[in-house]
């Protein structure tokens, strides 16, 4: 397994709109568990955090969902975004050969 964090800020005075935005997103397909979004005041306006969990095997699927959630949003004054992805510690031993 691995997930796919993504990372969205956006100025309070946008708070409105990206509340009204984020109840037109579709849902996660089947193949994506979402958790979140996790949301706090900063300094700096809000921050959210959405955490999708997923087989390694969708991840090209995955981004893709991802991503077009974030285009939905495009258009709102300071909405920005950052996606990572993140693979287990199993799996990063994998990749470089110990596991």
């Amino acid at each position: 397994m691995m997930v796919i964090v993504n990372s969205i800020r956006f100025p309070q005075e946008s708070a409105s709109q990206v509340g009204k935005r984020f109840l037109e997103v579709a849902p996660p397909p089947d193949y994506l568990t979402m958790q979140g979004p996790y949301i706090k005041g900063t300094d700096q306006g809000i921050k959210a955090l959405e955490i999708f969990n997923l087989d390694e095997s969708k991840l090209a699927l995955g981004l893709d969902y991802v991503t077009q959630r974030c285009v939905s949003y495009f258009g709102i004054p300071g909405y920005t975004y950052e996606i990572n992805v993140y693979f287990e510690a199993q799996e990063s031993l994998k990749l470089i050969g110990l596991a």
